[in-house]
């Protein structure tokens, strides 16, 4: 065949060239329009995102209890979300309002007698010098607070001053985090009230992404995971913080909300309350000025509030929760130390949701999971080898 009829003429080649080089340009501009508007609404969604998410974790947390209130109440979804909200805030808000004021007082406390030199620190024990590695050190430092505290606050200024700023600033937050709860346990209602149109929109979406194969599968498997991290370790932790921090309140012991606290950052990492409610106890028969009775009655309530714990994980974990718990740990930390105490739980939850999602990509791959499969030299020896 002649060469010049596979040829195409100048004409239609530079044409085409043309059609060619419009319908990228068009392409370009069509994203970079796209990609501004999708800076666009970030930039004005970015100042509720912690909000959101939240919210969107209460919900998913919250909604089976939702739909079956409002199962016996003839379908009302609106009414059971309203009646699941209000529970939440009467059972959750209102005693983290009172442990939470009980810790900013305590705090604001703390930096005035600082500052105005009327903190007493009690004498240090002999013992304490015995303590390995750093007994010298500590008992060397706790005699000077309780001899000449101005003078080791004089020597320590720079640190003081700056812990005092961000213990200040911590009480600052936390009136700004009960009221983002706040917000977010009322739109988590809303969320709720169109809960069943919602999670066919969250399908839609994670088919669209992921595709029709496993879109329904990691929608279920999100759902599944923010439940399990939420309602199994989160959510256990928080109830006993609440439940050992009102029975130190009502008990007299000394910053109640200052060990609550402790108590949530150890129910999240899996260590048991009891290293905080023990000493309580102790403090209780040596330090207080309660008699046997109340001393035995509130003994009682802080160990069974310290225990809390083994009951609550049956009920609320189910099967527990896949993701390893150093993977929750530093979601928790990583989230508290960004967005305060709302980023403890979304840094958690979020984190361990991704990494399920991850594995969950993983393992579906055909090639790792031949790989991971025993082949014939990993098997026991034979009795001719």
């Amino acid at each position: 065949m002649d060469k010049s009829s596979i040829d195409m003429p100048g004409e239609p080649r530079i044409e085409l060239t043309q059609r060619n080089a419009s319908a990228l340009m068009d392409v370009f501009i069509r994203a970079g329009l796209v990609l501004a508007l999708a800076l666009l609404c970030y930039r004005i969604f970015a100042p509720f995102l912690i909000l959101m998410v939240w919210s969107l974790i209460l919900a998913v947390t919250l909604y089976p209890m939702h739909q079956s209130l409002a199962r016996r109440m003839g379908g009302r979804q609106g009414l059971a979300a309203t009646l699941v909200v209000l529970a939440g805030v009467v059972l959750i808000l209102v005693p983290t309002t009172v442990l939470m004021s009980s810790f900013g007082d305590t705090v604001r406390q703390l930096v005035h007698d600082v500052q105005n030199n009327t903190l007493r620190i009690p004498e240090p024990r002999p013992a304490v010098a015995q303590w390995p590695v750093v007994g010298e050190r500590v008992f060397a430092l706790w005699s000077q607070a309780h001899t000449d505290l101005p003078a080791l606050v004089q020597s320590l200024q720079p640190k003081i001053g700056e812990l005092a700023r961000t213990a200040l600033g911590v009480v600052a937050g936390i009136g700004g985090g009960l009221l983002m709860f706040l917000g977010a346990i009322i739109v988590a209602g809303i969320v709720m009230a169109f809960g069943q149109a919602g999670t066919r929109g969250m399908r839609a979406i994670f088919v669209r992404i992921i595709g029709p194969a496993r879109g329904a599968e990691f929608a279920a498997l999100s759902t599944a995971t923010i439940r399990a991290v939420a309602q199994g370790v989160i959510g256990v932790a928080f109830i006993q913080a609440i439940l050992v921090g009102l029975c130190l309140l009502v008990a007299g012991v000394p910053w109640p909300g200052v060990l609550a606290a402790i108590v949530l950052v150890l129910g999240i990492a899996q260590v048991p309350a009891i290293i905080v409610t023990l000493p309580a106890i102790i403090w209780l028969w040596t330090g207080s000025d309660h008699g046997t009775g109340a001393a035995t009655l509130y003994s009682i309530l802080l160990f069974v509030a310290g225990m809390a714990d083994n009951v609550l994980k049956p009920l609320m974990l189910g099967r527990g929760v896949d993701a390893p718990m150093p993977v929750i740990l530093i979601g928790a930390l990583g989230g508290m130390a960004t967005a305060g105490i709302l980023g403890m739980f979304v840094g958690a939850t979020l984190l361990a949701l991704g990494y399920q999602i991850f594995m969950g990509w993983v393992e579906a791959n055909p090639a790792a999971a031949r790989a991971a499969m025993p082949g014939p030299q990993d098997g026991p020896p034979t009795a001719g080898q």
